[in-house]
């Protein structure tokens, strides 16, 4: 069963509407004792990087998601501020984050390739995957999603680079770790990309 993490945060009835649709069986989280028979993860977030640390860690849940996710390998799929919390840290707050990718989220305000843009990014953008498998299998060169930060996401290592966006630079928009995987788009707003990219991470 996949399990919508729903620790005060994004919108878990877009995603469980859109599983239903596709005949996949989802279900909410609203606490630990909730976490059980997990076959997939997902954590979804809108909003400041430090907001959302904060409601994860007053949740209960984070130490059922750590076991899941770091000891028993759960697939896990951070979408928006779900993906920046996998981060280290985050030039927004103070907060540490969950630290399950090695990675800083960093403002495009003080990117000298991002500053004079518009604030946030928001909209319609390309994707472009780095690999045609994962989330990613059996999409076309015409893939777009639906986007709205004025953050992202700062991979150390590039190999964990799972698809780009162009936003004044080739930025990181999709990562993947192992069994870790983040999305900085918001994949239940974006019609059948979004379907298509929910469908895949059911499927691995």
């Amino acid at each position: 069963m996949i399990h919508v993490v729903d620790y005060g945060l994004g919108n878990i009835q877009a995603f469980l509407t859109m599983y239903k649709k596709l005949g996949i069986d989802a279900t909410r989280a609203c606490n630990e004792d909730q976490l059980t028979d997990v076959s997939k993860v997902i954590l979804p977030g809108v909003g400041a990087f430090d907001h959302a640390m904060n409601l994860l860690n007053a949740s209960g849940m984070r130490k059922r998601l750590e076991e899941l996710v770091n000891c028993e390998q759960i697939p896990v799929l951070g979408v928006c501020v779900g993906m920046q919390i996998l981060a280290s840290s985050s030039e927004e707050g103070v907060c540490d984050g969950l630290s399950w990718v090695d990675a800083n989220v960093c403002s495009f305000a003080n990117n000298p390739a991002s500053s004079s843009l518009p604030m946030p990014h928001m909209g319609w953008n390309d994707v472009y995957p780095h690999s045609e498998s994962g989330l990613f299998k059996g999409f076309s060169d015409d893939a777009r999603f639906y986007f709205l930060h004025s953050y992202y996401f700062d991979c150390k290592d590039q190999s964990n680079r799972l698809a780009s966006a162009e936003y004044g630079f080739n930025l990181c928009c999709a990562v993947q770790k192992d069994n870790i995987f983040g999305v900085q788009f918001h994949p239940e707003k974006s019609h059948h990309w979004g379907a298509m990219l929910l469908k895949n991470f059911a499927e691995l």
